[in-house]
């Protein structure tokens, strides 16, 4: 085996192939740190992912990491790999300021978060906290707390949002694992615009502090294998019971997603919905079908039945499920001191007046018009064990631009691919699937039914390993 180079090597393998270095005494955790860090140094002034560095805390970890794997004693499945946690995940000692300047002054948590906790346990090395938009509420990298958050493809570009951070920083690879949230594609639109994988997993199945209706976490990472490996370790109980969601399941058999091979038998056979006419909100671009639809052919080639889905999501279901969340998020700002509202993204504000003056009878139309996007959704994909379908209608925008239009009007008018298994609780994931010819990442969404996560993740493997060369992503220097 040749020689190591420490300062590049060590950042380009995905967290199983660390695990198994570690294992075989070929470099420490220790070492994997001291390459992320300098990485880190190095591309942190340029892409503004992280919010809060927690250097000390990494390097107590990493030491005690290596001293465990010396001593042939490894406390859990994350074992010395370095993973950052999105803003939003409560961690001890720093504050949740949901992105915005309007709680600059935000009290530090007092309590790890389920999510902290069990990656904690499990034994990683915490990098720090990834940056967010302001309330979560944007697909781009844009904060009025933090600034502006760049693609490590071109700094010209959005890395996505809300999970801007964990994808910018998964995409420049400091570190291999990344924690983000998603209530409409917020994990899955930055994976798919920076050529990352990701799981919006089915609801229910990983706890969440404080739980709402269709939001959950999930993982971004440059390969499916560690995508699986941190679903392994989210998808565990909180101890202290704060998801009053959360479902105890059999324990799922996450590992058979890299540790068992897989060959065209894993989807010889399927029935796959091809889902390229979202029905509302912006027109899907060409080139994004014609990926999308060479994902369907391999597919297809490997024996699997195709059938074009027809639209499911109307425009009023979709402008209802702008108008519930405008509502929502107008509640929000109402409760602030009038100087933390003016701080709020002028954006975000804008878009939350559309709800102001609202009825209480509009309100709740709007949100039996959510209820109404989860029966149409789990009616239209019933007859499927899998939907392909873009993650976008559009590759990457702009990075000072709020998000694919830029206009508050129709803030929501790209996420008809992604919203809809929010609230129907199915798993959807998105693999790298093909380039725009500047070089912008396009990654196909691959949705599933619910609790069939791990199954989904199989199909996504094979479907990463059988890509045309021209999708896999060559990662950014």
């Amino acid at each position: 085996m040749p020689a190591l180079d420490l300062s590049t090597d060590l950042v380009s393998m995905s967290a199983v192939e660390l695990l198994r270095g570690y294992a075989a005494a070929q470099f420490t955790p220790t070492e994997v740190l001291t390459a992320t860090e300098r990485r880190i140094e190095a591309s942190e002034p340029r892409l503004h992912a992280f919010y809060v560095r927690e250097s000390e805390l990494a390097r107590r970890q990493a030491a005690a990491s290596a001293n465990r794997w010396r001593g042939g004693r490894t406390t859990g499945a994350l074992d010395g790999v370095p993973l950052t946690l999105k803003e939003n995940v409560a961690t001890v000692g720093t504050p949740c300021p949901a992105g915005s300047a309007a709680y600059a002054d935000a009290p530090p948590a007092e309590a790890d978060g389920p999510v902290a906790l069990a990656t904690s346990a499990a034994g990683a090395v915490r990098l720090g906290k990834t940056v967010m938009p302001d309330l979560g509420m944007l697909s781009s990298g844009v904060s009025s707390l933090h600034g502006l958050t760049r693609s490590p493809w071109n700094p010209d570009w959005t890395p996505g949002g809300s999970s801007a951070g964990a994808a910018a920083a998964g995409a420049a690879r400091l570190g291999p694992l990344h924690v983000g949230s998603d209530i409409g594609g917020s994990v899955r639109l930055p994976a798919g615009w920076t050529g990352l994988v990701a799981l919006k997993p089915s609801f229910g199945i990983v706890p969440v502090d404080p739980p709402y209706q269709g939001r959950v976490i999930g993982p971004l990472a440059r390969t499916v294998d560690d995508v699986a490996l941190l679903m392994q370790v989210l998808a565990r109980a909180d101890p202290h019971h704060r998801d009053y969601t959360y479902l105890e399941r059999p324990e799922e058999a996450w590992s058979s997603v890299w540790q068992q091979p897989l060959g065209d038998a894993e989807v010889r056979g399927l029935r796959v919905g091809l889902h390229t006419d979202a029905g509302s909100g912006m027109l899907t671009n060409a080139e994004v079908i014609k990926t999308v639809e060479r994902v369907a052919d391999t597919f297809d080639r490997a024996g699997a039945t195709v059938t074009p889905l027809s639209p499911f999501l109307s425009p009023e279901l979709l402008h209802q499920l702008d108008l519930f969340w405008r509502a929502r998020s107008w509640g929000t700002l109402q409760a602030l001191p009038a100087a933390a509202r003016d701080a709020v993204l002028p954006y975000i504000r804008h878009w939350t007046e559309g709800a102001a003056g609202l009825s209480g009878a509009a309100v709740i139309e709007a949100h039996h018009a959510v209820q109404e996007i989860r029966r149409v959704t789990l009616a239209a994909t019933r007859g499927f064990d899998l939907v392909v379908s873009p993650v976008a209608p559009v590759a990457a925008f702009p990075a000072h631009w709020a998000g694919p239009t830029n206009d508050p009007a129709t803030a929501m008018a790209h996420i008809a691919y992604t919203a809809p298994y929010n609230f129907s609780e199915q798993p959807a994931a998105t693999v790298n699937a093909g380039f725009t010819p500047d070089g912008r990442p396009i990654g196909v969404q691959l949705a599933g039914p619910r609790f069939g996560d791990v199954s989904l993740l199989r199909i996504c493997r094979w479907y990463e390993q059988v890509r045309p060369h021209d999708a896999r992503p060559s990662w950014p220097a």
